[in-house]
C-alpha cells in the first residue's frame, strides 16, 4: 500500500462570499509525480498555499507526512520545496540570489557553494552572470526551480513551472521533474496548462474545477478509458450491414484511448476549443 505524504479531507477556503475551495479532498503518495489539473482561478495555486502554510483554510484538514497539528506541520513544512511565482532580487546574478534564500533555508555555510552549483547545473544556469531582471522569463522560471530543489527537499510543488519556456525547455523541465524522483528521490506536484506534455511527466492526476477536486486517477487508469476502434472499410452501407459476418475486407484500423486533455474537458462538460 502506497504511503500518503499529503492529504486534504473536506478542505474548504472562502474569501468573504466568494468560494475558492469546496470540501476539496486530495491524496498525495509518496513517490509520486501528481499533476494538478484545472483552469486559471480553479484553486490549484490556493491548494498549494494551503500546503505550505501560506493560506489558513476555514475547515477541514491538512496533513503533511501524516502529521495535522501545527507544531507538526511546521516542522514537516520545512522538507517542501516550491516554485509559486518567481521573486527575486533584480539586481542579484543567480548564484547571489540563492545565496540568500539557501541562508533563509538553513543550509550550512561551507556547503552553499557547492549546493548551488550543483542546482544551477541541473537548471541549465551555471555561469550565468546577468542579473535576474535581464532574465527572460523563462530563465526565472528555471532559477525558481532551482531555488525549490535547493537542499534536496521531500516534497516538491511546481506551480506552472514551463511557463515562458520553449519547446527544448518544456522538455528539459519534464526530464528534470522525472529526475528529481527518480535520481533525489522527491515527491512532485505539478500544475501545468500544457496537458499533453502533463501526461508525458506525472504518473497521478488530481481534476480542479471551480474549487473542487472531481476525480483522481493513475496514468494506468487514463490509458484504459474510452478505448474506440476507427475501422476504413471498401463499402460503407455494406459495412453497416454485414460487418458482425466478416463480409467486409478492413483496410485499417486505429485504436485510441483517451488523452489527458479529453479527459479533462470531458469531465468538466467543456470543450478543449471553448
Amino acid at each position: 500500500m502506497s504511503e500518503t505524504i499529503i492529504k486534504l479531507e473536506h478542505v474548504t477556503k472562502s474569501y468573504g462570499s466568494h468560494n475558492v475551495l469546496t470540501d476539496v479532498n486530495m491524496q498525495v503518495n509518496k513517490g509520486d509525480i501528481y499533476g494538478l489539473i484545472g483552469k486559471n482561478g480553479a484553486g490549484k495555486t490556493t491548494i498549494f498555499k494551503m500546503i505550505l502554510g501560506l493560506s489558513e483554510k476555514n475547515s477541514g484538514t491538512v496533513s503533511i507526512d501524516g502529521s495535522k497539528n501545527n507544531r507538526e506541520l511546521m516542522a514537516n513544512r520545512n522538507k517542501i520545496g516550491f516554485l509559486v511565482g518567481t521573486k527575486f532580487y533584480g539586481y542579484l546574478n543567480a548564484k547571489n540570489n540563492l545565496k540568500y534564500f539557501a541562508t533563509i533555508k538553513g543550509i550550512p555555510s561551507k556547503q552553499i557553494n557547492a549546493e548551488i552549483e550543483r542546482v544551477l547545473e541541473i537548471v541549465g544556469l551555471k555561469g550565468v552572470k546577468t542579473p535576474f531582471k535581464g532574465f527572460s522569463l523563462g530563465m526565472q522560471q528555471r532559477l525558481g526551480i532551482a531555488n525549490a530543489i535547493l537542499g534536496n527537499p521531500e516534497l516538491l510543488i511546481l506551480d506552472e513551472p514551463t511557463n515562458g519556456l520553449d519547446p527544448q525547455g518544456i522538455a528539459d523541465v519534464r526530464n528534470m521533474i522525472k529526475r528529481f524522483r527518480e535520481e533525489f528521490g522527491m515527491t512532485v506536484i505539478v500544475s501545468s496548462h500544457i496537458l499533453g506534455e502533463l501526461e508525458h511527466t506525472a504518473d497521478r492526476f488530481g481534476f480542479i474545477n471551480e474549487g473542487t477536486v472531481l476525480r483522481e486517477i493513475t496514468l494506468d487508469d487514463l490509458k484504459e478509458k474510452q478505448p474506440a476502434v476507427e475501422i476504413a472499410v471498401d463499402d460503407l452501407e455494406k459495412a453497416k450491414k454485414v460487418l458482425s459476418e466478416n463480409g467486409i475486407k478492413i483496410l485499417r484500423e486505429v485504436e485510441e484511448k483517451s488523452s489527458l486533455e479529453d479527459f479533462y474537458f470531458n469531465l468538466i462538460g467543456g470543450k478543449a476549443n471553448e
